[in-house]
């Protein structure tokens, strides 16, 4: 992926004939996700999985055909800014669909809210827009990210720990998944360790780590970040002392790198490929024939991103002109998510189920992420009611 801007036109281009008029009709749809270095598998996730919705539809959403911009963040705040910037300005999109990590939120956020364009971020879910901040053009497909870890807390409850090393990457997610942690975890944390966002060398930490006199590890290091602490954890011996439990360290982005040194590591989130319903069952199986590898929670709620724009631009008629229309019928959330139950809270954050998740070692070789039991339904985030909307 180069760092210069993508256009994908999705669908067959229109004719000649249909004249101009037809084609103000097409709806824009900027992407800023990161598509650079070692966190680049989680943006690619989250354009596969729009991608994928895109042409089950035959390129259209809400019956209008969809013109996608990719924009490459390079995991950069002011690249972030640049791109989501030019997105709004030049290209004038629609919506603007964005971002992996929740840094380069922070750093798009501002321009394209005040812009009036609809922000829908497939991942990134700090408490930053949760609570006071909250704002009517921004949208949350995937979760606020202290929800995940606050159902880790849970499960190590259920598990019977009593003591937790936990070690998160410096930046808002992950002082969010600390914080979520410590609210619903009963035990004592021994130690809070933040490390460099791309941290590659964690020999001092584990060092620290197998000196704690902790039942277990609680983590979240997305992306490579992962694959290098659990190899390096069971390199270490770790494993044979220490439970793991994190979130999206161990998932469908990071497992292949990972393979038998993950399995039976335990996790905490809203969905896993083998999620018993027929919408997630289609999704993964035409996402596995597309494109050859296991879907991950970035893909999912890519997928149900588009799916949530595609009601929208239904509920209007594709008039989105009308902003106060388009927010209600996204605040509707008519759609059916791959993850079951959906809905919107008032602060635009979805209220969910949370399950627990271990990861497994498929018949055809291939690793993934398995349902063991729901921890919480209908679960909200903790921030809601400091927002007025």
């Amino acid at each position: 992926m180069t760092k210069n801007m993508k256009h994908i036109a999705a669908g067959i281009a229109l004719g000649a004939a249909m004249g101009t008029a037809a084609l103000a009709e097409d709806v824009k749809i900027g992407m800023v996700v990161t598509l650079s270095g070692p966190p680049a598998a989680l943006g690619q996730q989250i354009v596969d999985g729009f991608q994928l919705a895109l042409d089950q539809k035959d390129g259209m959403l809400g019956g209008h055909k969809i013109e996608l911009i990719i924009e490459d963040d390079e995991l950069k705040p002011d690249v972030a800014l640049l791109k989501a910037t030019s997105l709004v300005e030049r290209d004038a999109v629609d919506f603007v669909v964005g971002t992996v990590f929740s840094n380069m939120l922070q750093a798009i956020f501002k321009p394209v809210v005040q812009s009036e364009t609809f922000l829908i971020s497939p991942n990134a879910g700090p408490s930053t827009f949760a609570g006071k901040n909250c704002n009517p053009y921004f949208f949350v497909t995937s979760y606020q990210n202290n929800q995940n870890a606050e159902v880790s807390g849970m499960i190590a409850n259920e598990e019977g720990y009593d003591s937790i090393f936990a070690m998160v990457p410096n930046y808002q997610a992950g002082r969010d998944n600390i914080e979520g942690f410590k609210q619903t975890f009963k035990g004592t944390v021994t130690d809070e360790v933040f490390t460099p966002l791309g941290h590659q060398d964690f020999s001092a930490e584990l060092a620290r780590m197998s000196t704690s006199g902790a039942d277990a590890v609680f983590t979240f290091m997305p992306g490579g970040m992962g694959v290098r602490l659990v190899n390096q954890f069971a390199n270490a011996g770790l494993s044979d002392s220490m439970k793991f439990m994190s979130v999206f360290t161990t998932d469908e982005t990071t497992l292949p790198g990972q393979k038998d040194a993950a399995v039976g590591l335990l996790a905490a989130g809203s969905w896993a490929p083998d999620l018993v319903n027929d919408a997630n069952t289609a999704f993964v199986t035409a996402f596995e024939e597309k494109y050859g590898y296991i879907p991950g929670s970035y893909a999912m709620q890519s997928y149900d991103a588009a799916s949530l724009i595609d009601s929208a631009i239904t509920k209007t008629g594709g008039d989105l002109t009308d902003k106060d229309a388009v927010r209600a019928a996204l605040k509707e959330a008519d759609f059916t998510s791959l993850r079951g139950d959906f809905s919107f809270n008032n602060n635009h954050y979805p209220i969910q189920d949370f399950h627990m998740l271990n990861v497994i070692k498929r018949e055809d070789g291939k690793f993934q992420t398995s349902f063991v039991r729901t921890i919480a339904d209908d679960y909200a985030d903790s921030f809601h009611q400091d927002c007025k909307m």
